[in-house]
């Protein structure tokens, strides 16, 4: 299955919900990251950095011709300008399935697809994507989010953390 058809899938799928004006800002800010040479709109490979930086993958030549569909044509390439951009991404964040990411993260880090995670594959993970965090921290978030205390985090208390916001505890 190819990161297209996923996000095709998602767009009919999803409900639609809507952009935050923080992501806006965050989706105008990733344009102006991205637009290199300042020239106030952003190429096909401009569009490719942006896309990564915004949704973590590199999108195919399908999603990049789709995202150009209606661009205009500055100095002999497609150029796409910032009210646009923020459009287009904007319905690809309103896309997304909030689950869906928890579900991809809780298999990565569950490399011996047991439905749980252990102590030891949280570690195995934060070596790899935050080496600077304390082993002794790591342990203690463990502990918080093994609620029943059995050395196991099952995906719903996985899925409960990733949701967690320190508003829910007003």
């Amino acid at each position: 299955m190819t990161a297209s058809s996923v996000t095709f899938r998602q767009t009919i799928a999803a409900p639609a919900r809507g952009v935050t004006e923080q992501e806006r800002r965050i989706i105008a800010a990733v344009f102006h990251d991205c637009d290199s040479g300042q020239k106030g709109y952003l190429n096909r490979e401009d569009i490719k950095v942006a896309t990564v930086s915004l949704f973590g993958y590199k999108p195919s030549k399908f999603e990049v011709d789709q995202v150009f569909k209606n661009a205009t044509e500055v100095n002999g390439e497609y150029a796409l300008e910032i009210d646009h951009f923020i459009t287009v991404m904007s319905s690809k964040m309103a896309a997304q399935d909030g689950d869906e990411e928890i579900r991809q993260v809780f298999l990565a880090f569950d490399t011996h697809c047991r439905g749980f995670l252990t102590l030891d594959d949280l570690l195995r993970a934060g070596s790899h994507v935050a080496p600077h965090i304390p082993r002794h921290r790591m342990e203690a978030a463990f502990r918080e989010v093994d609620s029943d205390g059995d050395g196991r985090v099952s995906y719903r208390d996985f899925q409960y953390m990733m949701k967690y916001s320190l508003d829910d505890r007003m």
